[in-house]
């Protein structure tokens, strides 16, 4: 699982225990958490901001439950003072329950099916149904405490407890009789929670603190399935509401485990948390984005979606609805791939097939946002919307609140504006806790400024009594009016020594100064926008020109605000990528129509799925990228080791790659990597239009008589003697990098092809000198790429990889271990920047002859063909704390911050982002066996 974190000790957060954690029913983008320190915190999951919190001083509050539907309300269960219902509007507690007297509540549950009732479980060993208004409808008495309760999914009536006695039981609430239908036995310690399968009917599971995790059958009167795994006492349960087999549950022992409950396989198990693991929750809009709390208090975002990785990409290559949605029956085989059966995708399908205009682009939006994690692909998706010419009146109302295409910037930060200000029209103000009058209109005021609009701002500065600021910036609008001001202002004369640079800049037009001063303050949406108001014309210029020169001058000055305007945007880009935001860095640019460099962030965080979504809606602009995304799609389908070789993958590496035009070359690599039978292979290669294996043979033959190097090498791969090619190509590499001039695009190709002949063929004994000098090729090929893509991160590795392997093994390759360090000291020294030196180490100037092997490296390595794709690759989570179990990066022997990559010894670890980095200039694993890497 992908995680992303964000941890609430910081203004606003929990800084005790969370034990319970649910989303809005409504809204997906809302989460609420009940904490020991006795408050419910309801979060902006987007922001990562506590937007409500409430009153407090309830003792531990150990669980809670949102109203059903809109109803805005949220039931909590506390340790001393019963149960309370809060109204997060009117910001006070509504309701009160104390039918369990000084007895902890341990959970609470709000019927979804029928929103009138609500249930509790106490330690006084009673389950208590009662209705919203307090009336009581059954006590349900149990033999010791109740820790748990769910009312069914598919069943209104139907409600399943955890006892200290070990047993569950479901009872029926709508008889009058206080007796449980059924009693399930078979945990050795007590019940503490349970959970109905949303898809499955009849099916329970329920965690104890004897360590397992056990899955009933109503119908059947039985345990089906008993999983084992924890170590310690189980909490948190959750199934999906799309996948029926797949159930999550977190333990004391610190883990969330991941279940496929067919065979009773654990699929993943994290290790994240730094205490014991109590809540976990999805939204059924976001199936595959879980929220879990633990005693370390904090909340953590994870992403199940590598769980379904074929499902994700059959949509992409755009497979029958048969091959991604499917009834609960077929989904459970055994043998079946994913399939989606919830009632979320069965409403994406049913709007996708009323569409009769270009149903595919609505199908790959309405299947991005359901799968993607919150952090900006809803923004993504309205930035493309308008680039494809959308009526703004169709713009959903939570547009303006993220990235707005700069066309929107202005207007609706105006409305903005506007309406603060009409708080001065309104008597009352909003409550409790609502911003004053006087916030509002200084909010206001600082819009107008923003957007130029002086004179409105001069007014409510004075409206306000901030006489100083006013007249500082009323020259702006005109000598005559400063002058009116004046004199509006002799009676009430404030001595203020403060200057204020902000309305000076607007007034005098020094829109490059202003910027450059909210950039240095990291105020980059400022900048932003005062970049913008410029661009459009809203700023006075600094400098006035003559009449003759007027035009010529306004062009002069639109050209500096619009690159000003980009390098800002290119700022704020960098600066959500450098935090793990990919998605948000597109957005950026996707705001001032930088279709190329949007789609290049999206592959450079790892966003594959969401940059060929993205891309095949925007079209041509969006095409170079989208086909590399693509390909490394197609990769990540080929070497799937759990599932490859298998039919599935295999088609669909094979769908992906016949999407992108001039594919031959990557429909060979695949045909090449590919290790089933004969058969098998013939098929791949009929798929692919390539011929059958036998008659490659001969090509190769014939090829290699015409003196065409890579067409031999080709042939041989893809025919039934792979390692044929293996010598034919080594020595073309070995002649080539032997002479002087010899480039990078010249030997990349032959090398980049020879990487995928089948992994038994390269480990063969007969081949080990082959594979050795193969392996040093690419790492040294590798880092000359790594430099070329600004891979500062791997560069030193590379190099060292390569050295390693040159000293530790038998080759005979044109490769100097000296000629290896001159060319990093030199790297070094000519990419070093003053801004890195300290006192420990001083900046020093490279020498001429770094400078001379320097320059003869760029030469070779030429530029990057594919616009924006060079720089570090950052995936989301990459700034999170390190994890409770530590690792260290086998590359640089530091410890990993963010999401870690085990190598294929299951040990040995780097990062993520160095993973994927090494991966796309050298396809074989640090430790040097000759098998691939597949971090995608």
């Amino acid at each position: 699982m992908g995680a992303k974190k964000w941890d609430f000790l910081r203004e606003l957060g929990h800084v005790e225990t969370i034990f319970d954690c649910k989303f809005k029913p409504d809204d997906p983008n809302v989460l609420a958490t009940a904490s020991f320190d006795g408050t419910i915190k309801v979060w902006d999951i987007n922001t990562l901001t506590a937007v409500y919190t409430s009153p407090g001083n309830e003792g531990v509050i150990f669980a809670l439950s949102w109203a059903p539907g809109d109803l805005n309300c949220i039931a909590g269960a506390t340790s001393r003072n019963g149960a309370f219902i809060w109204d997060i509007q009117k910001g006070k507690i509504i309701q009160r329950f104390n039918e369990h007297g000084k007895n902890g509540i341990f959970y609470i549950a709000w019927s979804h099916k029928d929103s009138k009732r609500i249930a509790t479980c106490s330690g006084d060993g009673f389950c208590i149904i009662r209705t919203v208004d307090g009336k009581l409808l059954h006590k349900y008495k149990h033999p010791a405490a109740v820790f748990g309760c769910d009312w069914s999914q598919n069943n209104k009536d139907m409600i399943a407890t955890g006892c200290e006695d070990k047993n569950i039981r479901v009872f029926y609430v709508a008889t009058s009789s206080n007796q449980p239908l059924k009693v399930f036995s078979g945990h050795t310690a007590r019940v503490f929670h349970v959970k109905w399968s949303p898809l499955r009917e009849g099916i329970l599971c329920s965690g104890s603190d004897d360590g397992s995790v056990r899955i009933w059958d109503y119908t059947q009167d039985a345990c089906v399935s008993t999983l084992n795994g924890h170590t310690a006492p189980v909490r948190g349960l959750m199934w999906n509401t799309e996948i029926p087999y797949l159930l999550i549950s977190g333990s004391w022992d610190y883990t969330i485990k991941v279940w496929d409950t067919r065979g009773g396989v654990c699929l993943d198990t994290v290790y994240d948390h730094g205490a014991d693991v109590y809540g976990l929750t999805c939204h059924p809009s976001r199936p595959f984005t879980m929220a879990s709390c633990s005693r370390d208090s904090t909340v953590r975002l994870w992403s199940l979606i590598p769980l379904i990785t074929p499902l994700q990409i059959n949509i992409l290559a755009d497979r029958s609805w048969d091959e991604v949605i499917g009834n609960t029956d077929n989904a459970i085989r055994q043998d079946c791939p994913p399939l989606l059966c919830g009632k979320v995708s069965r409403d994406i399908k049913q709007e996708v097939e009323k569409l009769t205009c270009n149903p595919r682009a609505k199908k790959l939006r309405l299947f991005s946002e359901c799968l993607s994690p919150p952090g900006g692909s809803d923004n993504l998706w309205n930035l493309v919307s308008v680039i494809k010419g959308q009526d703004d009146s169709l713009l959903p109302q939570n547009y303006c609140k993220g990235m707005m295409h700069l066309k929107h910037l202005i207007k609706f930060r105006t409305s903005e504006a506007q309406e603060l200000t009409t708080i001065k029209m309104s008597k009352f103000g909003g409550g409790v806790g609502a911003p004053t009058k006087e916030k509002k209109l200084k909010e206001a005021a600082e819009i107008h400024l923003r957007l130029g609009q002086i004179q409105r701002y001069c007014e409510l500065m004075v409206e306000l009594g901030e006489w100083d600021k006013a007249l500082s910036v009323a020259p702006g609008v005109s000598v005559k009016y400063w002058r009116k001001l004046m004199q509006r202002r002799a009676d009430q004369l404030i001595q203020e020594d403060k200057d204020d640079v902000i309305p000076y800049c607007i007034a005098t037009g020094d829109v490059k100064k202003l910027v450059n001063f909210f950039v240095s303050r990291g105020q980059l949406k400022e900048a932003l926008l005062v970049a913008q108001a410029a661009c459009e014309g809203n700023m006075q210029n600094a400098h006035v020109s003559t009449p003759k020169g007027a035009s010529n001058s306004d062009d002069i000055h639109k050209e500096d605000f619009n690159e000003l305007l980009h390098k800002v945007i290119n700022e704020l880009a960098e600066w959500y990528f450098q935090d793990g935001q990919a998605v948000l860095a597109a957005c950026c640019h996707l705001a001032v129509d930088d279709i190329e460099l949007a789609m290049a962030y999206l592959i450079r965080g790892n966003e594959l799925e969401l940059a060929v979504s993205v891309g095949t809606v925007l079209g041509e602009p969006a095409a170079p990228a989208m086909h590399y995304a693509l390909q490394l799609l197609a990769t990540k389908c080929m070497m799937i080791p759990m599932c490859f070789p298998s039919v599935v993958y295999r088609n669909l590496a094979a769908d992906l790659l016949l999407m992108t035009p001039g594919s031959e070359v990557h429909l060979v690599k695949l045909c090449a990597f590919y290790p089933g039978c004969i058969e098998e292979i013939n098929d791949l290669h009929k798929k692919c239009n390539l011929p059958p294996a036998e008659e490659c043979t001969q090509l190769a033959e014939t090829a290699r008589a015409d003196g065409n190097v890579f067409e031999t090498i080709k042939y041989y791969l893809l025919s039934q003697e792979p390692e044929k090619a293996l010598p034919i190509g080594i020595d073309f590499v070995k002649g080539c990098i032997s002479n002087s001039n010899w480039t990078l695009d010249t030997v990349y190709p032959v090398l980049d092809l020879m990487s995928y002949i089948r992994t038994e063929k390269l480990l063969l004994h007969t081949c080990t000198e082959a594979r050795n000098e193969l392996l040093i090729l690419c790492g040294y090929i590798g880092a000359l790429l790594a430099i070329r893509r600004q891979y500062q991160s791997i560069v030193p590795s590379l190099y060292e990889y390569t050295s390693q392997l040159l000293k530790r093994r038998v080759v005979s390759v044109p490769l100097k271990i000296e000629h290896l360090s001159e060319e990093l000291d030199a790297w070094r020294a000519c990419t070093q920047s003053t801004k890195q030196s300290s006192e420990d180490s001083p900046y020093t100037p490279p020498s001429d002859s770094q400078r001379t092997v320097y320059e003869t490296l760029l030469k070779r390595l030429k530029e990057e063909p594919l616009k924006g794709i060079t720089g570090l690759d950052y995936v989301t989570g990459s700034n999170l704390p390190s994890h409770s179990d530590i690792h260290i990066s086998c590359l640089t022997g530091l410890k990993i911050q963010g999401p870690v990559y085990f190598l294929e010894d299951g040990k040995s670890t780097i990062s993520l982002n160095d993973a994927l980095m090494w991966a796309k200039v050298n396809p074989f694993s640090p430790l040097g066996t000759g098998i691939r890497l597949n971090p995608f």
